[in-house]
C-alpha cells in the first residue's frame, strides 16, 4: 500500500510540473503582456466597485469630494506607465449643469468615470505620435476583452497644450473617439467670436464648403460665461491717476463718490489701522440653457445678447488669502495685543517705568535692536491726539457690550483706554515704546494739574467707577481735584479782586462815613455767611429728600425764626412731622458735605485697618469720624436746639427705638438709644460733644484736592512697571473688543454669539490680572495669548461681514448667504492659531442670484475707466458694463435619431436600434478667450 500512494504521488508531481510549464503563446510579446497586466487590473477594479475601491485607497480629488481617483503602476518593457481609472460615488449628475467639482476631462468630453493612462516621466505625457497610439490601442484592447465600457485617454504633445486623445468602445456597434488641444496664444480672429466657432463645428460633419449655407443644421448649443470685478487695488489706482476731468465724471448714480480712500473708513477700527479688504472681488457666471441654432447669424445675435438674459447668474466671491492664512502676518488688535502680552512678560524684569527707557537696561543686543522707539515727532502727534479734549464730553457706554462692565478696564472712550490703544501701535507695542510714552504721558498729565486745566476724556463730576482699573479710577478722582482745585482758585482770585475794589473805596471815601458803614457791609457779605435754602454744588441733604417736607421751606423758616431765639443757617427743610426733644421745633435736614471719594485701594486701605483692630464699632467711627463731624456741624447748625439724640433720630433711625407709638407728632418723642449708642465712651458722642455748629459751606472741604491730587501724580510716577501692563492688557482688550462690537454688520447671529463668548472668555482669563496674581506666570501668559488667537478669529469674522453688508446692503440675503456659508466652513479653525489652520481646503461658494438681485451685482461691474481700459482690445461679445468675459465655455453638440441610414443599419444578432433614439454623434467643447482657445472634439462613429 505504502508504494503504491508513493507511486501515485509521483505521478501527480510530474502532472503539475507540466502545467507549470505550459506556454500561453497569446502573451509571447511585451505588449501582449502589457495589455493582459492592464486588462487584469480593469477587471479588478471592474468588480470591487467604487465602495471597495474607497476601503482600497482610492482617494478624493482636491477641488472635489464626488470624484475618487485609484492608480496603478504597469510595465511595458523598459517603460513604466501609471493609470488612473477616476470614479465618482454618485453617477446621477448632469455634465450640461456646468459643476465647477467636474473633471477636466468629464467637461471636455461628457464622461463620468474614466481611465487615464500616462507615462512616469518629467513631462507625464506622450511625446511620440506612435507611442501614443500603440499606448491607446493596448488599453481599447483590454477594456473590450474585459467587457468594460470605460473611455480611456492618454496625454500628448506638450503639456501646456493640456492636449488628449481618447477612445470609448459603445458595445459592439459604436465607437467614440476624443481629440483636445489648445492655442495658447495668436487665436485667429475668426474664433473669436460664436459665428466662427460655430462654422468650425459644422465643419466636422458637413462634407462641403457651400452646405454651411445651403443647409440649416440643426445644433445644440450651451454656454457659460464668466465675469470677474476689477481687483480693488487696481480700481483706486486708476481713480488715482485719472486726470481732474474725469475725476468729476467718476461719481455713482446715487450720489456717491469713487474717491473714497479705503473700503473700511466708515468702520470703528479705521481710526487705529487700515484692513485689507477681506473680499478682494467676485467672479459672476452666467448660464444659457440649452438652444438650438441652425444658421451662424443667430450666434451673430447671440454674441451681442445681454448677460441680463442669462438663465442663471451664479455668483462666487474671491477672498483675500490672508483672510485664513497661516502666516499670520495679518495687522489688526490681536495681533498688536500679542506684542503688549510679550511686553507684560517682560515687566518684571524692572522696579520702575523709567528703567526701560533706557537702552543700557536692555540686555541684549537683539533686544535692543527690536525695541526702536518712534522719532520724538511721532510721540508729540500721539500725545497731542491723546490729550486733544473734544468739544463734548464722549458718552462711556454708548457701544459698549453688555458684558463689557465684566472686564475691570476703562471704558473705551476714557482717556486711559485711548492711551492703551495708542500704545498697540507706538513702536510696535514693545515694553520699551510704552515705558517712553508712559513717561511723557505722566508729565503731561502733571502739567494738566500743575495749570488746573481740564483733564481730557475724563468726568470731573460724579462718583469713582469701582468696576473700572485703579489707574482709570486714580484719573477719574484727578480730574475731580482738578475741578476742585479750579474752583478754589475761581473764588481766591474773586477774593482778592472784591478787597481790590474795597481799598480803592476806602481811599476814595475814607472821610464819607456812609460810605464806610458801606465798606463793614461788604466786609461782611465777604466772610460768606449767609442763610440759604438753595442746594449747593458739593453739597447734599444727606439723609433726606426736599420731597419730604411737610410744608413750604420758606415757610418754615419764617416760623422757626419767629419761635427760636437762635439763628437757624444751613437748613434744607422741616424733616416731615419730626419735632426736636428739648424744644417742640421741627427738626430740619441739613445741607451735608459729599463724602470723600476714593479709589479702590483706598477703601482696601480702610477694610485692612479695621480687620487689624478687630470688627470695632468705635473704630470704625474713628474712620469716618471726618464725615461723621461735619454732618453733626451742619446738623447742629441748622437745629440749634438739637440734642445728640436728635442727630440719631435723623442720622441712623435704626438706633433710635421708640417705645411702640408709631405717630412721629406728638411731643415729647418717646424713645431711647440703642445698646450700641447709649454705651459708655460711646465715640459718635465724643465727636457730637467736639463739633462746632457750622453749615456746610463754612466747613472745611471733606476731600482736600491739594493733597489728594499729589498723590495721585506720585502713583502714577511710580506705578510699578507689571501692574501698569497687567491694566493696560485687560483695558486693551476691552476697548479693542468694543471697538470691533460696534462694527455694523446687520444681522448675524453667528457673530453677535462670536462676540458673546468672546466677552465671557476674556472675562474670565483676565481675572487674575484684575486681581494682581500674576507674577510672572507662564501658564497665565500663553492663556493670553491663546486669547489674542480667539480675538483674532471674531476680528477676521467681523471684517468679512462689514466688507459683505457694505458691498451688498441693498441684497442682505447675498452677504447673509455668503457669510453664513464661510462660517461654516472657518468654524473648524476656530479653535486653532494662525500656525495649525489648514490651509489645503479652499473657500468655494456658488450662490445662485435671484432675479432681484441681479441688477445689485450688476452695479458692481463698473465701467471702466480711460486708464483702467487703455491697452485692452474687446474682441468677445457680450459684454457686462463693459467688461469682456474672462472666460467663455461653449458646448456644441449634433444629434441623429436611429432612422438616419447611416446609424440604422443593424448587424447580424447585433441590438437594433429604436427609431426614436437620439445619439450624441458629435460634441465640441470650447473654452477660452481672445487669446487662449482650448478646443475638445467627441466623435460617435459605427463600425
Amino acid at each position: 500500500m505504502a508504494s503504491t500512494s508513493k507511486a501515485n504521488l509521483t505521478e501527480d508531481d510530474e502532472e503539475e510540473e507540466e502545467i507549470e510549464h505550459f506556454d500561453d503563446f497569446t502573451l509571447a510579446s511585451s505588449w501582449e503582456r502589457f495589455i493582459s497586466e492592464i486588462e487584469a487590473t480593469c477587471r479588478q477594479w471592474s468588480a470591487d466597485g467604487p465602495k471597495n475601491l474607497l476601503e482600497k485607497g482610492a482617494v478624493h480629488l482636491d477641488y472635489s469630494n464626488k470624484i475618487y481617483r485609484i492608480k496603478s503602476e504597469l510595465k511595458d518593457a523598459t517603460k513604466i506607465y501609471s493609470m488612473e481609472y477616476y470614479f465618482g460615488i454618485d453617477n446621477n449628475g448632469n455634465i450640461s449643469d456646468w459643476n465647477c467639482t467636474l473633471h477636466d476631462l468629464q467637461l471636455c468630453f461628457g464622461v463620468k468615470e474614466f481611465l487615464v493612462i500616462s507615462p512616469q516621466s518629467a513631462s507625464g505625457v506622450v511625446l511620440d505620435a506612435p507611442e501614443s497610439s500603440k499606448l491607446l490601442s493596448a488599453v481599447a484592447i483590454a477594456l473590450s476583452n474585459c467587457s468594460c465600457l470605460w473611455p480611456a485617454f492618454v496625454p500628448v504633445h506638450d503639456p501646456s497644450r493640456k492636449a488628449f486623445i481618447g477612445i470609448q468602445n459603445m458595445g459592439t456597434i459604436f465607437t467614440r473617439r476624443f481629440e483636445a488641444d489648445r492655442i495658447g496664444s495668436q487665436v485667429p480672429v475668426k474664433f473669436m467670436h460664436l459665428e466662427g466657432l460655430y462654422e468650425l463645428f459644422v465643419s466636422k460633419f458637413a462634407y462641403w464648403t457651400s452646405d454651411h449655407l445651403t443647409h440649416l443644421f440643426k445644433v445644440y448649443l450651451m454656454m457659460k460665461l464668466t465675469y470677474r470685478t476689477l481687483p480693488n487695488d487696481d480700481e483706486n489706482d486708476g481713480i488715482q491717476d485719472a486726470d481732474a476731468e474725469n475725476a468729476e465724471s467718476e461719481k455713482m448714480p446715487d450720489g456717491g463718490n469713487l474717491n473714497r480712500k479705503h473700503w473700511d473708513d466708515d468702520c470703528p477700527w479705521s481710526e487705529w489701522y487700515s484692513a485689507e479688504d477681506p473680499v478682494k472681488g467676485f467672479d459672476l457666471v452666467t448660464t444659457c440653457s440649452e438652444k438650438v441654432i441652425e444658421s451662424s447669424l443667430e450666434m451673430a445675435e447671440m454674441e451681442n445678447a445681454s448677460p441680463h438674459e442669462a438663465e442663471k447668474w451664479i455668483l462666487t466671491p474671491n477672498l483675500s488669502p490672508n483672510l485664513d492664512s497661516s502666516k499670520g502676518d495679518r495687522i489688526g488688535f490681536a495681533s498688536q495685543l500679542q506684542l503688549l502680552v510679550s511686553a507684560l512678560d517682560m515687566s518684571f524684569e524692572a522696579q520702575f517705568m523709567e528703567d526701560f527707557v533706557s537702552v543700557e537696561n536692555l540686555g541684549s543686543d537683539n533686544l535692543k535692536s527690536s525695541m526702536v522707539i518712534p522719532p520724538p515727532t511721532v510721540l508729540d502727534r500721539v500725545l497731542k491726539d491723546l490729550l486733544l479734549e473734544g468739544r463734548q464730553f464722549p458718552d462711556f457706554a454708548k457701544g459698549e457690550h453688555k458684558s463689557s462692565r465684566a472686564i475691570k478696564g476703562a471704558p473705551l472712550e476714557s482717556l486711559f483706554a485711548q492711551f492703551c490703544l495708542h500704545s498697540l501701535w507706538f513702536g510696535n507695542c514693545s515694553i520699551r515704546a510704552i515705558a517712553v510714552l508712559w513717561v511723557e504721558f505722566v508729565r503731561e498729565i502733571r502739567w494738566y494739574w500743575e495749570e488746573s486745566q481740564p483733564l481730557p476724556k475724563m468726568p470731573a463730576h460724579g462718583s469713582i467707577d469701582l468696576a473700572t482699573c485703579l489707574i482709570n479710577q486714580k484719573l477719574q478722582m484727578l480730574a475731580i481735584c482738578i475741578e476742585k482745585k479750579r474752583e478754589l482758585n475761581e473764588e481766591f482770585q474773586d477774593c482778592l479782586g472784591s478787597n481790590d475794589d474795597v481799598f480803592v473805596h476806602m481811599e476814595e471815601d475814607i472821610q464819607v462815613g456812609e460810605e464806610s458803614t458801606s465798606f463793614l457791609t461788604q466786609s461782611q457779605d465777604f466772610d460768606g455767611k449767609r442763610d440759604s435754602p438753595l442746594i449747593l454744588e458739593g453739597f447734599n441733604e444727606s439723609k433726606t429728600t426736599i420731597s419730604k417736607f411737610s410744608t413750604n421751606s420758606q415757610d418754615a423758616y419764617s416760623a422757626d425764626k419767629s419761635t427760636s431765639d437762635s439763628k437757624r443757617t444751613g437748613s434744607a427743610g422741616p424733616v416731615g412731622s419730626m419735632k426736636l426733644l428739648n424744644s417742640c421745633q421741627s427738626l430740619h435736614a441739613p445741607f451735608t458735605q459729599n463724602a470723600p471719594l476714593m479709589t479702590e485701594d483706598m477703601h482696601e486701605e480702610r477694610l485692612r485697618a479695621v480687620e487689624a483692630f478687630g470688627d470695632s464699632f468705635n473704630f470704625s467711627a474713628q474712620l469716618e469720624r471726618e464725615t461723621l463731624s461735619s454732618d453733626m456741624s451742619a446738623f447742629k447748625a441748622a437745629n440749634p436746639d438739637a440734642v445728640f439724640e436728635d442727630f440719631i433720630r435723623w442720622h441712623s433711625p435704626g438706633d433710635w427705638e421708640n417705645d411702640g407709638s408709631k405717630a412721629n407728632d406728638k411731643w415729647p418723642p418717646r424713645g431711647k438709644l440703642s445698646q450700641r449708642m447709649s454705651g459708655p465712651g460711646n465715640s459718635w458722642r465724643k465727636i457730637w460733644n467736639d463739633a462746632p455748629s457750622l453749615p456746610a459751606y463754612e466747613q472745611k472741604p471733606l476731600l482736600d484736592p491739594n493733597r489728594e491730587g499729589e498723590k495721585i501724580l506720585h502713583y502714577l510716577e511710580t506705578v510699578r512697571p507689571h501692574q501698569l501692563l497687567e491694566q493696560m492688557v485687560c483695558t486693551a482688550f476691552r476697548a479693542s473688543a468694543d471697538t470691533l462690537h460696534q462694527t455694523n454688520f446687520g444681522s448675524l447671529k453667528q457673530i453677535t454669539t462670536k462676540m458673546d463668548q468672546l466677552y465671557h472668555t476674556m472675562a474670565s482669563t483676565l481675572r487674575p490680572l484684575q486681581a494682581n496674581l500674576l507674577s510672572g506666570n507662564s501658564e497665565k501668559i500663553e492663556d493670553l495669548k491663546r486669547l489674542c488667537v480667539a480675538l483674532e478669529h471674531v476680528e477676521k469674522l467681523l471684517t468679512l461681514a462689514a466688507s459683505l453688508r457694505h458691498k451688498f446692503i441693498q441684497a442682505p440675503r447675498v452677504y447673509e448667504a455668503i457669510f453664513s456659508d464661510y462660517y461654516d466652513f472657518y468654524l473648524p479653525n476656530m479653535g486653532k492659531g494662525s500656525a495649525d489652520v489648514d490651509i489645503q481646503k479652499e473657500f468655494d461658494l456658488k450662490l445662485q442670484l435671484r432675479v432681484n438681485e441681479r441688477q445689485v451685482v450688476s452695479n458692481m461691474f463698473t465701467p471702466p475707466t480711460a486708464n483702467q481700459s487703455w491697452g485692452k482690445v474687446l474682441s468677445m461679445g457680450n459684454l457686462l458694463n463693459g467688461h469682456e468675459p474672462i472666460l467663455r465655455q461653449i458646448v456644441f453638440s449634433k444629434r441623429d435619431s436611429g432612422s438616419d441610414c447611416h446609424y440604422a443599419v443593424s448587424t447580424r444578432g447585433g441590438p437594433h436600434m429604436d427609431d426614436q433614439q437620439e445619439i450624441e454623434t458629435y460634441r465640441m467643447y470650447v473654452c477660452g478667450t481672445s487669446n487662449d482657445l482650448r478646443v475638445a472634439l467627441c466623435v460617435t462613429s459605427y463600425d
